[in-house]
């Protein structure tokens, strides 16, 4: 089966950012099936164009047997709402007209968010006369509403309404959150439509007897006790509230924050810290994924957090799923399905969202107590390798691509 995925924000396994799609993507041509994805020519996480696709409409790479197209997008993601949603529109356009080239389309995947992809993919795969599987991945554009970046009425309804029509039209839906289930039931999806293909981690990828020598002396933090922190850097992150549990224990000198990625939230965040006189937070540019257990591995605690809004229950990121495959205990402040997954698993310490007194408390509380850190650690490696390693998610992904396959060819 030749399978298109569109995907404005898909990164390989050599750059930073989430991998799930590069490494399902893997697997599927593994099995035997042929992936063609396109991709936008400027980085999500950092909003610059790649230096091989300025001034090209097209980019074609490959990469362990997976096809990519890197197309036009208009680079200005991260300079206002109004250039980023052009942004959006760019790349639904170009991705658009590529897939159009594409011959042999037998599936066309479309992820959200952003949305507008997804549109672009449903167009693609009526017009070749293929299924469409939609994968949601955030509940758009709830969470948009509720973070306060989206406030428009108009765009507010039009928004529910490309949303409602993409989940009827779809073929199937797939989910990677447990938590996204009700929403969609409230949108009159049948559950017969709905699969659970939950984010997950390649467990292999992680050593948890690694201490992250090399990374500590890299950074200077031979001796140190990290709290690290892996990921976007936005508005929705609230690392605002890591900086004020790291001024709560700046009396600890031997304990530092690391802060490890980018975003638009990133030079702000410098410069708090500045205002905070912060001693005891370092942060890191984005890395490349491959790079990234050797990060984790000069953890001693991970952090995961949201804002405290009811939409963010929902979500089971990424990040906390490597935390737990590398063997590190997390602090997590965020409520909801993840927080279920941590507490089951007896892998880290739930505070509430919002606090960065009860944040800084959860990381005294391991660094007074290394038999608590490595046992929290150890159980939470034990039970992502049960429950959520990526082969078994893989598999049951190529089960509902071929299920689909075959019911619309009958």
């Amino acid at each position: 089966m030749h399978i298109l995925v569109i995907h404005q924000a898909f990164v390989t396994g050599q750059e930073a950012g989430g991998s799930r799609h590069y490494e399902l993507s893997c697997y599927l041509v593994e099995q035997g099936h042929r992936v063609t994805i396109i991709a936008s020519s400027v980085s999500y996480l950092t909003g610059q164009v790649r230096p091989s696709a300025r001034g090209r409409w097209v980019v074609r790479e490959s990469l362990d047997g997976v096809e990519i197209r890197r197309t036009w997008t208009y680079a200005a993601l991260h300079r206002s709402f109004f250039t980023r949603i052009l942004s959006f529109l760019s790349f639904m356009f170009s991705s658009f007209v590529e897939a159009l080239r594409i011959k042999d389309i037998e599936m066309v995947w479309g992820t959200s968010p952003p949305i507008f992809q997804a549109a672009s993919a449903y167009l693609v795969a009526r017009l070749k006369r293929v299924p469409f599987i939609f994968e949601v991945r955030d509940l758009w554009p709830d969470f948009a509403i509720e973070t306060g970046v989206l406030c428009n009425p108009f765009l507010i309804w039009a928004a529910r309404w490309l949303e409602c029509f993409l989940y009827h039209h779809a073929d199937h839906l797939i989910v990677n959150s447990p938590g996204f289930i009700p929403h969609l039931r409230r949108r009159g999806v049948p559950e017969a439509k709905i699969d659970l293909v939950s984010n997950g981690v390649e467990v292999d990828m992680f050593d948890p007897s690694d201490r992250g020598e090399a990374i500590r002396r890299e950074l200077g933090l031979e001796g140190k006790f990290i709290a690290l922190y892996a990921g976007a850097h936005g508005l929705a992150n609230d690392l605002e509230t890591v900086l004020l549990a790291a001024k709560h224990l700046e009396n600890h000198p031997d304990i530092v924050f690391v802060l490890v990625g980018d975003g638009k939230e990133r030079p702000n965040l410098i410069r708090r810290a500045g205002e905070l006189r912060l001693s005891n937070v370092r942060f890191v540019p984005a890395q490349p994924k491959a790079r990234m257990p050797a990060f984790l591995a000069a953890a001693d605690v991970c952090i995961a957090i949201l804002k405290a809004i009811p939409m963010f229950t929902t979500t089971y990121p990424n990040k906390v799923f490597d935390y737990m495959a590398a063997g590190r205990p997390t602090v997590l402040a965020i409520d909801g399905v993840i927080r279920k997954v941590v507490e089951a698993a007896d892998g880290g310490i739930f505070v509430r969202p919002g606090d960065p007194e009860a944040l800084a408390e959860a990381i005294l509380a391991y660094y007074r107590d290394p038999d608590l850190r490595q046992r929290h650690g150890h159980n939470a490696r034990a039970y992502v390798a049960t429950h959520f390693d990526r082969q078994e998610q893989a598999l049951k992904l190529k089960t509902v691509f071929e299920r689909a396959y075959r019911e619309r060819k009958r």
